[in-house]
């Protein structure tokens, strides 16, 4: 059977006009409210929120290493330094005949943060280490790596942390050229030192970076707090490549010719694993004191610090009373909103960034809430798992707020599904989430907590919760 165009078209028309014809005196009636599905708020769940000290941490490996020394009003006094093996350019390294040191500079890569006042004058001693560190097992963060009292170097001026650095490019045989580096800082070091204790060492002890750290320990560099001006600050360096480095310029006698002298340059990186912090939190007299005194005492605002510092455990003790008073529901959204307290976010003490949001299991063991639970290759996750800009924990710098979206947690807990062994706020580095306590950013954050009866003008932390009664 064959359609002309003329009978297709006809055919077509028709169709939809058949479609078209329905009971008109159904249309624009209004939908019985028994069976409209209703919403309703309730932002009254009470939360108590406590001021608690951090867990000790392992600093190796981590994304960026501290160094500094920061007053802060609230938080008091911070301190980190670092420890740090040196490694070979490659095994069996030879400096050739007759190696004389020219110049020896310590080069720190800078990791992309900083926190607090890097237009002061800050004072960086390096000194010796007196252990192998290559050698140690154990990197926690309050861990003091014992070091010679002999000073070998020191770099006192302005931190720039964004700004790019030039300098010559050695290259035997030809002209130096001057080259663009990555922001760093260099100190200078004792050249008599290097060539003593590196440039001297026999063949044995260059041959691999075993036989070299076990005859040089590494390197100790903090800051030198008396020769350091105003509140100073925070500042974070890169060691996952190889642009931090032991760099050494020296003279060697020339292979062919032996009264001509050859001008090296040649990097001793100093890269992960085994880089280490020691940090040291002293918030005597501060608010922060107080709380940690008063453990059991809700306050009126509480405080968040990154450095293995302070995260805050909050509850919520009555929401199971609200599931029974309330009855089945299913949450259509659940929200976190968490206020900064005013005053707290000036610079140069800005809030962080970010905060992370976690819970514990059974164990105490820390544990993502299910809208956090992306699958991975080690974990099946959770399917509710939601994108990280929808569930939250960025600081708006417009409503002085972080708000996480807690839904599927919320709901878990109130059908018993799951138990609150613990859910707590903390500090993150803005682009790596960790649940666990970060040394990679130093931003703090002071919020608010919740109250019963608000007034214009706090600070609160409250549970926003959106839910449908089911019958």
């Amino acid at each position: 059977m064959k359609f002309s165009k003329l009978d297709l078209l006809t055919l077509l028309i028709s169709l939809f006009l058949f479609a078209s014809c329905e009971n008109t005196s159904t249309i624009g009636l209004e939908v019985d409210p028994s069976s409209a599905i209703q919403g309703s708020l309730v932002d009254s769940i009470t939360i108590t929120s406590r001021t608690i000290k951090e867990d000790e941490i392992s600093t190796v490996s981590a994304v960026r290493h501290p160094l500094g020394y920061m007053k802060d009003p609230l938080f008091g006094t911070t301190e980190s330094s670092l420890a740090m093996a040196v490694n070979l350019p490659n095994d069996a390294y030879d400096f050739g005949t007759t190696p004389v040191i020219d110049s020896a500079i310590l080069v720190l890569n800078y990791g992309s943060e900083f926190y607090g006042d890097s237009t002061l004058t800050y004072s960086i001693d390096v000194h010796p280490l007196n252990i192998n560190i290559s050698k140690e097992s154990s990197f926690l963060s309050n861990r003091n790596w014992t070091y010679n009292n002999q000073l070998i170097g020191n770099k006192t001026g302005k931190l720039y942390p964004t700004t790019k650095y030039k300098v010559n490019d050695i290259v035997v045989g030809k002209a130096d050229t001057l080259k663009t580096v990555t922001p760093q800082i260099r100190i200078p070091l004792d050249k008599t030192f290097i060539q003593n204790n590196i440039a001297n060492l026999s063949s044995a002890s260059l041959k691999t970076n075993s036989d070299f750290n076990g005859a040089f320990n590494g390197l100790h560099v903090q800051i030198n707090k008396t020769n350091s001006t105003g509140n100073g600050g925070i500042a974070f360096f890169d060691f996952a490549g190889t642009t931090s480095a032991l760099v050494l310029y020296y003279k060697k006698q020339n292979a062919t010719t032996t009264t001509l002298k050859d001008t090296v340059s040649i990097n001793f990186p100093i890269v992960n694993p085994v880089v280490a912090a020691t940090i040291k939190h002293d918030y005597s007299g501060t608010p922060v004191a107080n709380q940690l005194a008063a453990p059991t005492v809700q306050q009126p605002v509480t405080y968040l610090q990154p450095l293995v510092g302070l995260r805050n455990k909050i509850t919520f003790p009555y929401l199971s009373k609200f599931a029974a008073n309330i009855g089945k529901i299913v949450i259509n959204k659940a929200e976190l909103v968490i206020d900064v307290s005013t005053g707290t976010d000036v610079l140069p003490y800005g809030a962080a960034p970010r905060l992370s949001l976690y819970r514990y299991d059974i164990a105490e063991q820390r544990q993502n809430v299910p809208d956090n639970n992306a699958a991975t290759q080690y974990t099946s996750g959770d399917p509710r798992s939601l994108d990280p800009r929808i569930f939250g924990g960025y600081y708006n710098s417009v409503t002085k707020q972080y708000v996480f979206v807690v839904t599927s947690y919320i709901q878990d807990l109130l059908d018993g599904k799951t138990t609150d062994y613990g859910t707590f706020l903390a500090t993150t580095p803005t682009n790596e989430y960790q649940i666990y306590p970060s040394i990679s950013t130093a931003a703090r954050s002071v919020i608010g907590s919740f109250k019963k009866s608000p007034v214009a003008g706090d600070n609160l932390m409250k549970l926003n919760i959106y839910y449908t009664k089911i019958n």
